[in-house]
């Protein structure tokens, strides 16, 4: 990956938003249920938090929600409107989204370049934080939008493809970015309880310290919540239609933990 752009800059400058990115190696972990979680958390604690669909090819942070915007990603790529035009308040979340376009080939081709000036566009916004939902892999825009991040959260679950995946991501990212213990993180999620979680974690702990030297943050443990199925099906935020769930505590305690 091209590492001289400015968007590679390894340290958040100072007045801008802080940048945090979260991905998987695959998909089904619940990474979008997730970051639209984390987004509201985030925003309860006081922040003005945009959240992008980033998964460029597969965006579905609106179908999530049961939204049906006028105005996406697709519109500015095209030229129709500004960035700053495409974002939409979600007032039920107290969070804004710019939403992608999903099943878009051609935002899916974008050129690294207009990749590099869409998020320089991005970095711009006036906001506290930018939450990024990446795309479930590891294609070359994914990984360029996980190295512009100040923080990359990982998520996985306990089983064995979740957690040989999220180490590839975790692999290939220290590689793009040449990233420290503290710039990438992990969360795993739907354990059955948090000491599960914890040696679901441990378990890729010791496969990164072993091949790559050095081991991730354990960012925390969502358990298995059958309040976030209904959640999902009622396409409303967690801690909207179920505050105090279990899964809604434990993404509050990881928001707090981020320390931003």
């Amino acid at each position: 990956m091209d590492t001289e752009t400015d968007l590679l800059a390894r340290a958040p400058a100072m007045g801008r938003a802080l940048r945090i990115a979260v991905a998987s190696g695959k998909g089904g972990v619940g990474k979008t249920w997730f970051a639209i979680t984390l987004a509201q958390a985030l925003a309860q604690g006081g922040r003005r938090v945009l959240l992008f669909d980033g998964d460029l090819g597969l965006a579905n942070i609106d179908i999530q929600l049961g939204l049906m915007p006028a105005l996406d990603l697709g519109a500015v790529l095209a030229g129709r409107v500004s960035l700053a035009e495409s974002i939409q308040p979600y007032a039920d979340g107290g969070f804004a989204i710019l939403p992608g376009r999903s099943g878009s080939g051609a935002l899916a081709a974008l050129a690294p370049a207009r990749l590099d000036g869409l998020m320089a566009e991005l970095g711009r916004v006036p906001q506290d934080l930018l939450l990024l939902d990446l795309g479930a892999g590891l294609d070359a825009h994914t990984r360029r939008m996980a190295a512009w991040a100040d923080i990359l959260l990982v998520l996985a679950t306990d089983e064995p493809t979740s957690l040989t995946d999220a180490y590839a991501v975790l692999k290939l990212h220290a590689g793009d970015r040449g990233a420290t213990p503290a710039e990438a993180r992990v969360v795993i999620n739907q354990a059955s309880g948090v000491a599960a979680g914890q040696r679901t974690f441990a378990t890729l702990a010791r496969a990164c310290t072993q091949f790559l030297g050095r081991a991730p943050a354990l960012a925390g443990v969502v358990r298995r919540d059958d309040h976030v199925r209904d959640a999902i099906r009622r396409q409303t935020p967690l801690l909207t239609r179920h505050p105090g769930c279990m899964a809604a505590q434990d993404v509050r305690r990881i928001a707090e933990g981020l320390d931003v």
